[in-house]
């Protein structure tokens, strides 16, 4: 598999630490509020990473943290006057509820900031005791200066930085670009004891003291949005690095931004929409599919017309599903055509090119063009009346490559009620009274579902 690394800003062939297993670490929510479809790219894109890592073979060691402590958190809990962990715990469980319904399955590891503390005071410790940190009356600071490669994963200048607009200015400091790892206890604010006193973790450094506890001080992939690339990553790799002297990571993924009706998403704008918003519109899945439809490194532009089309491609997955099935369940057994083996033989093939898509820096617009070309080679070679075999291959092939992209995960949802219905609706018709099974069918279709009639027996499809 080739990746393009953000640091060398080029493609290279994945290579980890330790054979057969890759590890990986991805910025996940801070927990103040529901998280929004700008969120939800990174969580689903590497969730798929993981997916298909998994399915080539490695072992994958998967860890995301939860930031449940920073500004907005400590703001917030105070203003609905509950403490930051009631209002953390409140958000992690929507976090999970949400994940779950996008597909998103959890990490190996979710390790929160606030238990991490004593992690978090030992790299402190250790970069001040390499004159890389210097502890003021308002917490401890990162001495940019004298950490000599501070801007090589992002590649910005030190002093171009300095004269931006994007440091804060804070007469603590040094210099304008170090950037705190403890601060100082306020009022109002949780704290926890330091050798600097009472106090509570900045926000860079949690991710090192987590990443490096739970994956190693050397390890192969950190995943993140491109807002992240500067300077929360340029943080955690300076002072990773300069805590333990050695690389901290080998591959560094970051994917395009999300913009809504070709404008940039943004509270003031007004096109600012939680997952929560758009399920309200949208099944979830539908909203994963779309996401995985443009390289992960490519702007992608969200608009309900664009979403309708996901709504129209995850629907026509699903009718070639449920075709199979059917056909598995009832067929007649007929003979294996030439041309129906010859799509047998040719399965294989989807799957090789499938991978090749993925292997290329996670291709997963490619990958979901290779699926629908397996649905419509199979939707020749299963008809109503094909062999079980040849149905059973084309589902196995279907459900195999669209788990690794996390789709076509719901359950049949023909419940006992519909079941029955449908028994009702075939026992009107054997008996020639047409009127019960015309109300049948309308019933059936009140509740979402189509009963088809075919050689084979009745087939019911959710609408």
């Amino acid at each position: 598999m080739w990746i393009y690394n953000s640091k060398t800003r080029r493609k290279e062939e994945l290579k980890p630490v330790h054979e057969g297993e890759v590890r990986i670490y991805t910025c996940g929510p801070t927990v103040y509020d529901y998280f929004h479809i700008g969120n939800a790219r990174p969580f689903i894109l590497f969730d798929t990473l993981r997916r298909y890592l998994r399915h080539r073979g490695f072992k994958v060691t998967y860890v995301q943290n939860l930031t449940d402590i920073d500004d907005k958190m400590i703001k917030r809990a105070n203003a609905e006057g509950i403490t930051v962990e009631q209002l953390a715990d409140r958000f992690i469980d929507a976090y999970f509820e949400d994940a779950d319904k996008l597909n998103i399955e959890r990490a190996d590891v979710h390790p929160r900031a606030t238990r991490h503390i004593p992690e978090i005071i030992d790299i402190i410790q250790r970069l001040v005791d390499k004159g890389y940190a210097y502890a003021t009356q308002d917490g401890v600071y990162f001495d940019t200066h004298a950490y000599t490669r501070y801007g090589v994963l992002s590649g910005q200048n030190l002093d171009d930085l300095e004269a931006g607009a994007r440091i804060d200015v804070d007469e603590n400091k040094r210099h304008p670009a170090d950037f705190a790892l403890w601060k100082a206890y306020k009022p109002g604010e949780p704290c926890w004891d330091s050798p600097w006193g009472k106090g509570r973790p900045g926000w860079h450094i949690e991710c090192s003291a987590m990443s490096m506890k739970y994956l190693g001080e050397t390890f192969d992939i950190h995943c993140g949005g491109a807002d992240l690339l500067f300077p929360h990553h340029e943080n955690e790799t300076a002072q990773s690095e300069g805590a333990t002297g050695k690389p901290f990571v080998n591959y560094w993924m970051h994917n395009g931004f999300i913009n809504v009706n070709n404008e940039k998403m943004a509270k003031s704008a007004g096109n600012f929409f939680t997952v929560r918003d758009i399920a309200k519109q949208y099944d979830l899945e539908v909203v994963r599919l779309f996401l995985l439809s443009a390289h992960y490194r490519s702007p992608i532009n969200f608009s309900n017309e664009l979403v309708d089309q996901a709504k129209s491609a995850l629907e026509r997955l699903y009718h070639a599903k449920n075709q199979y099935e059917f056909v598995v369940k009832s067929a007649l057994n007929t003979p294996i055509t030439p041309e129906q083996q010859a799509f047998l033989d040719k399965l294989p093939e989807f799957e090789t090119r499938f991978d090749e898509k993925m292997d290329d820096d996670l291709n997963t617009a490619g990958a979901l063009g290779v699926l629908f070309e397996l649905v419509s080679a199979a939707n020749i070679a299963v008809p109503a009346d094909a062999n079980a075999a040849v149905a059973q291959g084309a589902l196995d092939m279907l459900t195999k490559l669209a788990g690794v992209l996390g789709l076509l995960y719901k359950k049949d949802e023909t419940d006992a009620k519909i079941a029955e219905l449908v028994e009702k609706r075939q026992q009107a018709r054997k008996n020639k009274d047409w009127a019960t099974a015309d109300a049948m069918r309308d019933e059936l279709k009140a509740l979402g579902y189509v009963v088809m009639d075919t050689p084979q027996g009745p087939k019911v499809q959710k609408i």
